[in-house]
């Protein structure tokens, strides 16, 4: 790593506190566990929307606020009673939709997998392709929603190391630091790549590349 790279990796990461988008809805990927990964793929459903990434966490936050924290509190919420938080938290235009298919993906993870995303991941023989596959089968997550999984949850599930999607590693390229995953993985320990990938994504987002590169 050049030590220019080095200067925009630790702006990167100053800037975002070296946070992750779980971090900021308040789930530690790392420990593996049901309530954590279920959350995330909330939040994966909720982002693959056409609405902006933080209008999506505002609305995943409030459903786990309000005790929708796993397949089983979700699937036995009310249809209203998620809209209504949807509808509160910036989904005005999505959240009949979105209710259903959060019920749908609470019941789809309760018969497959006992609520237990992690019986997915042994399903699929811990191969990336496959367990794309079978998150693909949940309503309302195509690839985008899987790549955003994948993002940070590579954090637990190894075999996805490294993995960045499309956006992140567009706004690296633009940074200098590299056009594919392994490439930007080599800048940071491994447990801090999530944290770099979410970095590029918030810069991207708040269109501050420009200023990250000048310094």
């Amino acid at each position: 790593m050049s030590r220019s790279q080095e200067d925009l990796v630790a702006r990167l990461l100053e800037r975002s506190n070296g946070a992750t988008f779980a971090d900021d809805l308040g789930v530690d990927l790392g420990r593996n566990e049901p309530m954590g990964l279920f959350l995330w793929l909330v939040a994966a459903n909720l982002s693959s929307a056409r609405i902006s990434a933080d209008q999506a966490l505002r609305a995943a936050k409030a459903l786990k606020d309000a005790g929708l924290t796993t397949a089983q509190h979700m699937a036995d919420a009310t249809w209203k009673e998620r809209v209504v938080i949807l509808n509160r938290n910036g989904y005005a235009r999505f959240d009949e939709k979105t209710s259903r298919f959060l019920q749908d993906m609470a019941d789809h993870c309760l018969a497959e997998y006992d609520g237990d995303l992690r019986k997915l991941r042994a399903a699929a023989g811990q191969e990336p392709a496959e367990e794309r596959r079978l998150l693909n089968a949940f309503k309302g997550i195509g690839d985008v929603g899987v790549d955003i999984f994948f993002r940070e949850v590579q954090i637990a599930w190894e075999e996805i190391y490294p993995f960045a999607d499309k956006r992140a590693l567009k706004a690296a390229e633009e940074l200098g630091l590299g056009k594919d995953a392994e490439t930007l993985a080599d800048l940071v320990p491994k447990q801090r790549f999530p944290a770099l990938l979410a970095a590029l994504l918030k810069a991207d987002l708040d269109k501050a590349l420009d200023e990250i590169a000048k310094g």
